[in-house]
């Protein structure tokens, strides 16, 4: 029989996991005492509007102010204008992509996307924005070796485009596990080859940390040791792609203090699917949770 715990060590343990953040959420007492404070700063915060859904972008854009949210992903031009009326950067921009199936890795479709980014990129550039995602497509057979060689062969006639308006192209590491079957771009390694062969500022990495917790796990070590290839992060939890809370496996602030920790400037970008009615309240538990 164990020895019953004395309330002051009771309260103490208590303290102990609320102020660590247990498991990556907070109480709803600690939210309510933290909604009020300006954020660290640490953290450039955005959120992805596909999983905020059914929230327009007008209401979006007027929640993610009040909880201090810079940025709002993947959207493309035609959404520029509303975030520009609400001083909101468009922090990862999309438009000039087929699908996450159909990319860079097959040749048949780089007549297509060297059209389209280099329609986009100017453009991306004259709003003043920076980041235009990529998408390495599915594999189809094929191995990666090769895979590699078609993503450098078709982003090299891309890329002097983007080093001219400073537009950074970055190729998002997705899960082929679980959400993105065949997708080629799948583990780290293979998404820092590519970068080194391309050796070019303005080629990086979206390295989702929900994506990448299913795929190859090892979080912290991945970003401390390969930071330098990776310009964005996404995060969401795991199992689920729900809340950053106590029922998923990933501890975000240790995270996003690792990040902190490489002198990353960049955005972090909420992009999960909040099982609350209330979007914008677990949006704001998730930038609470991030905010290191």
């Amino acid at each position: 029989m164990s020895k019953p715990i004395n309330p002051g060590r009771r309260e103490s343990f208590k303290k102990v996991l609320l102020g660590g953040a247990a498991l990556g959420t907070l109480s709803s007492f600690e939210l309510n005492e933290k909604k009020n404070l300006p954020l660290k700063g640490n953290i450039n915060h955005g959120v992805c509007l596909w999983s905020m859904r059914p929230l327009t972008l007008e209401e979006l854009c007027v929640g993610a102010k009040s909880l201090g949210i810079k940025g709002i992903d993947i959207i493309g031009p035609s959404t520029w204008d509303t975030l520009k009326k609400y001083d909101l950067e468009c922090s990862m921009c999309n438009g000039a992509e087929i699908s996450i199936a159909d990319g860079w890795n097959d040749p048949k479709f780089h007549d297509q996307l060297v059209k389209n980014y280099l329609e986009i990129i100017p453009i991306v550039a004259k709003y003043g924005f920076k980041n235009l995602i990529a998408f390495s497509g599915n594999r189809r057979g094929m191995d990666d070796e090769t895979g590699l060689e078609n993503c450098v062969t078709g982003l090299k006639k891309v890329l002097a485009e983007a080093e001219k308006h400073g537009v950074i192209i970055q190729m998002e590491l997705l899960n082929s596990k679980v959400d993105h079957k065949d997708y080629m771009c799948d583990k780290s390694p293979w998404g820092v080859e590519l970068c080194k062969r391309l050796d070019s500022e303005n080629f990086k990495l979206l390295y989702d940390i929900y994506h990448m917790q299913i795929d190859e796990g090892d979080v912290i070590r991945t970003i401390r040791n390969n930071h330098q290839y990776f310009g964005h992060y996404h995060t969401a939890g795991n199992p689920g792609r729900n809340e950053l809370d106590e029922n998923q496996e990933i501890y975000y602030p240790a995270i996003m203090k690792a990040i902190v920790e490489t002198g990353y400037k960049g955005f972090v970008s909420h992009e999960f699917i909040p099982k609350s009615e209330d979007k914008l309240a677990a949006l704001g538990q998730a930038v609470q949770v991030c905010d290191v």
